[in-house]
Order: structure tokens, then C-alpha cells, then sequence
């Protein structure tokens, strides 16, 4: 009889066992390592910013001078928004970027309100111009001497945002070395760029630089909106935050990733900035349709070919690093009951968030319909900051709330001040200097939210519940996917 229970009881433990191990297996991995964790950084800040921004730093500066300065005070701002953000995400150590952030200093509504403005525009539109960016300068190649036509354009975004998110959602391995992969291409074509532009200084093309600030147009509203072109071409530097989760040794991998990462993009740019008016001049480089590829056009002509391809490689490395971070957003979002359920299950055979994935590729799709891409920049960077600031905030407000909180990284106080100054202004400069009803819209869209959150989040009314019960349901069966450990078990416990 002992024995009998002895083996029921090494059964249990058995049974015990392999329940662990298939709980386990229902979450998302540590596979992101720090050579991955630089790639992403610097493969999603490079991407095609670098290649559009200066035309419009230009155009609000007026000058070579002032432009080279702003290019060199934005990737400024980016360091110390990171080292912000780095301190953020080795004290509280999960992904979803700004969103735990938030919900740990001020609460589940602003952290709604960032997941619902992240996940219905800002994220999707920041895609959607990524591969509109791509979509324009593969045609460009094509169509020498005038513009692609719109339809193209539109098709071939469309196409790339559906092979990326195809490619997230198969594993978070195969989008990793994609992801290598690419930064490597990206860095040739940035190294091509950089060292023709040294050797045409080298042999006295030095003319563009003469008067520099001759000409210069120096306004309030215009500096912020060199400052919204110069940081959208640095958008990136958060991105480790949003997956935390899965990086390897956060406390070690997250703030090395992005003090070797981030200096050496804004190294890159400000020397690709100077390479661009070795050559052109700033009307020249105004009325080029795709800088880069003129740039190429001019200087290695016959293998001029080079630059569309390789800047082709850097924008979709960027989209893909977007692509794999903002996933997150939505796979935490879910998880927290902020928003559909279904979007933070994880794929049974790839242990991929591959609903939130394929949800928003769906909703970035919609957004290459509009085909104005400076617009979209300035939009996206007004509510960008709105949220910058205010996640930045929250790390000033819980060094005074949450003093028991492990920080293995601490910056200094004054940093998150200036930075959240900064945001202030970012959002207020271009308001104040030209009112547009388009900002108020944007705001009235964040405030919006607030319609889903009283009775879908915080009342959590029957109805809707009987509504997305069985979208969830199909959508469990059609991608074979299940809720991830913790919600399992927040299940097993109500029960």
C-alpha cells in the first residue's frame, strides 16, 4: 500500500513536471541577445530617417550650419532620453516599452490612453512611413527622373508590411537574424556614404561649407519642427524597453546596448549629413526626390545602383525592428485586459505574440493610404512626445513614490528634468507658433480613449464580453495560439 502511494505520488510529481515545463513553454523567451540588442537599436533607429529627414531639417533651418547643429542636439536628446529609459526598464523589467511605466507611476488610464494612441496610430503610422519610405526609393530606381507613380508605391508598402509581419510571426529567431542581417547591409551602405564623403573633403570639395549659416531661417516653430524631423530620423532609441522580457540579462544588456548603439548612430549621421553637401548643394539637396540615391547618382556612378539597394536593406531593417518591438506593445497590452484579450496569446508551435503581430500589420496597413509622409513625421512626433514626457515624468515621480524599487542604473536627477522640459517644448513650439487644428484632433483622439476605457476596461460590461468571447475563440483556433502563463494561472485562480 506505501508503495502504492509512493508511486501515485512520484506520478503526481511527474505529472507536476511536465505541466511545469508546458507552462513554461507558453511564454515568451530570453533569446535576445547583446549583439541582437545592438542591431535592434541601431538597425531600427537607421533606417529611413537618415535618408528623408534632411530635406526637412534643411527646409526649417535654411543653412548647412544650423542643420548640422540640430542633427548633432537631437542625437543629444536621444542619449539622454535612453539613459532615461534605462534606468525605467532595469527597475521595472517588462516589456511593453512606456506602458508598464506608466501604469506603475500614474495608473491604468494614462497607460491605456499610451496603448490605445501607440496602437491605433502612432506605432502603425510610424510603420506605414518606414515602408512608404522603401516603397519610394526602390521605385525611384525605376523611374529615373520623375516621381513613381502613387499606385506602386502604395502596392509595393503594402507588400513589404505583410512579408515582415509574416516573418515576426513565424519566430523571434528567423526576425532576429533578419534583423542582424540587415544592420549589416545598412552599416555598408552608411560606410559607402561616410568614406566618399571624407575623400571629396580630402581633396578640397569644401565650397558648401563656406557661410554656413548664411540664409538661415531661425523661428521657434521652425527649430521644433527641424528638432520633430531630426528625432524621428533617432526614433528608436526606446526600443530594448518594449521587449525586456525576452532580452538576455536586462540589468547588463540593456544600458551597454544603448551606450554603444546610440553614439555610433549619431557619429554616422552627422558624418552622412557632411558627405550629402560635399556634394549637394541645399537647393540641389531640397529638389532631390531621394537624397541618398542622387548622392550615388553623383559620386559612383556606373555602381550608383548600389545606394537604392542598400538603402532599400536599411528601411526594412528599420520596419522589421519596429514591427518586432511594437508586437510587444500590444501582446502586454492584452495581457493587462487594456485591450483585446486575444492579442497578448502566444503561438503554440512558435512561442510568437503573432496575433498582436498580425493586428498590427492589419492596422499599418491602412495607414500607407495617406501618402504624405511629412505629415504623418509631424503628427506622429507631436503625440510621440506627448508620451516621452510623460513616461520620463513618471521615472521623476517614483524616485519620491517608489523609493524601494531596485535601480542597478540611476541617473542623475537633473537628466529626466531636462528631459521632460524638452517634451514640454516639443509639444507646445509648434502649437504656439502655428496653431493647426490637426494638433487638436490628435489630442481629442488620445482623450477618446477614455469612451473604451470606463465601460469596456474599468466596468467591463457583460455585453462586450459576449461579443469578443467568440472572436477570441476563432481566433484561438485559426492560429493555434494560447493565453501565456500568467493568464493561465489568473484563470485557474478565479476559478
Amino acid at each position: 500500500m506505501a508503495r502504492k502511494r509512493k508511486g501515485l505520488q512520484n506520478g503526481d510529481a511527474d505529472q507536476k513536471s511536465i505541466q511545469s515545463q508546458e507552462s513554461n513553454s507558453m511564454n515568451l523567451k530570453k533569446q535576445v541577445g547583446l549583439i541582437s540588442g545592438i542591431s535592434l537599436i541601431v538597425g531600427t533607429i537607421i533606417g529611413s530617417g537618415i535618408f528623408i529627414s534632411p530635406k526637412s531639417v534643411l527646409s526649417n533651418t535654411g543653412a548647412i550650419g544650423p542643420c548640422l547643429i540640430i542633427w548633432a542636439v537631437c542625437g543629444v536628446i536621444a542619449t539622454l532620453g535612453a539613459l532615461c529609459f534605462a534606468e525605467l526598464g532595469t527597475m521595472i523589467t517588462k516589456s511593453g516599452g512606456e506602458y508598464p511605466y506608466l501604469m506603475e507611476a500614474f495608473g491604468p488610464i494614462p497607460a491605456f490612453l499610451f496603448s490605445w494612441a501607440s496602437l491605433i496610430v502612432i506605432k502603425p503610422s510610424s510603420f506605414a512611413i518606414i515602408c512608404l519610405s522603401f516603397a519610394e526609393y526602390v521605385s525611384a530606381a525605376f523611374y529615373p527622373g520623375c516621381d513613381p507613380p502613387v499606385v506602386v508605391v502604395k502596392c509595393l508598402a503594402a507588400a513589404v508590411i505583410l512579408a515582415i509581419t509574416l516573418v515576426n510571426s513565424l519566430s523571434v529567431k528567423l526576425a532576429s537574424y533578419v534583423q542582424n542581417f540587415l544592420t549589416a547591409a545598412k552599416m555598408i551602405i552608411v560606410i559607402i556614404i561616410i568614406v566618399s564623403g571624407i575623400v571629396l573633403l580630402a581633396q578640397g570639395k569644401t565650397q558648401n561649407f563656406e557661410n554656413s549659416f548664411e540664409g538661415a531661417t531661425i523661428t521657434v516653430g521652425g527649430i521644433s519642427l527641424a528638432l520633430y524631423n531630426g528625432l524621428w530620423a533617432y526614433d528608436g532609441w526606446n526600443q530594448l524597453n518594449y521587449i525586456t522580457e525576452e532580452l538576455k540579462n536586462p540589468y547588463r544588456n540593456l544600458p551597454l546596448s544603448i551606450i554603444i548603439g546610440i553614439p555610433l548612430v549619431i557619429v554616422c549621421y552627422i558624418l552622412i549629413n557632411i558627405a550629402y553637401f560635399t556634394v549637394l548643394t541645399p537647393t540641389e539637396l531640397l529638389q532631390s526626390p531621394a537624397v541618398a540615391v542622387t548622392f550615388g547618382d553623383r559620386v559612383l556612378y556606373p555602381a550608383a545602383w548600389v545606394v537604392p539597394l542598400f538603402v532599400a536593406f536599411s528601411t526594412i531593417g528599420a520596419a522589421n525592428g519596429t514591427c518586432f518591438t511594437s508586437g510587444r506593445l500590444a501582446f502586454v497590452a492584452g495581457r493587462e485586459g487594456h485591450m483585446l484579450k486575444f492579442l497578448s496569446y502566444i503561438s503554440v508551435k512558435r512561442l510568437t505574440p503573432s496575433p498582436a503581430i498580425v493586428f498590427y500589420g492589419i492596422i499599418g496597413m491602412i495607414y500607407i493610404i495617406p501618402a504624405d509622409i511629412d505629415t504623418l513625421i509631424n503628427y506622429f512626433s507631436f503625440a510621440v512626445w506627448l508620451f516621452y514626457g510623460l513616461t520620463i515624468a513618471a521615472l521623476v515621480v517614483m524616485r519620491f513614490t517608489r523609493k524601494e524599487l531596485k535601480r542597478p542604473i540611476k541617473v542623475p536627477i537633473v537628466i529626466p528634468i531636462i528631459m521632460v522640459l524638452i517634451a514640454i517644448y516639443l509639444v507646445l513650439a509648434p502649437i504656439i507658433d502655428k496653431p493647426e487644428l490637426a494638433y487638436l484632433y490628435c489630442v481629442l483622439f488620445i482623450l477618446s480613449g477614455l469612451i473604451v476605457y470606463f465601460p469596456f476596461v474599468h466596468y467591463k460590461v457583460k455585453w462586450a464580453q459576449k461579443i469578443t468571447r467568440p472572436i477570441t475563440m476563432f481566433v484561438q483556433m485559426l492560429m493555434e495560439v494560447v493565453p501565456p502563463e500568467e493568464t493561465a494561472e489568473s484563470k485557474t485562480d478565479q476559478l
